[in-house]
């Protein structure tokens, strides 16, 4: 896995030391996590944002309305 470098001031790293304490790998993987979302939240917004200026035409929705019930 490739690793990077970051920098970050006194205050920030006293923060995330509380929520992920640098033993047992925690500050890594909180910090890995938090990438993780702030690219997917970044790819759902972009997603959203091309619906907006291009939505679905209702002749091309799906049609839920006489959807035939779940049967088990």
């Amino acid at each position: 896995m490739p690793s990077i470098l970051i920098q970050i001031d006194d205050t920030l790293l006293a923060s995330l030391d509380k929520v992920a304490p640098a033993a047992k790998r925690q500050r890594a993987e909180f910090i890995r996590e938090a990438v993780r979302e702030a690219v997917r939240k970044r790819e759902y917004e972009a997603i959203r944002l091309a619906y907006l200026r291009q939505p679905d035409a209702a002749h091309d929705a799906d049609d839920w309305a006489n959807a035939e019930e779940w049967q088990e």
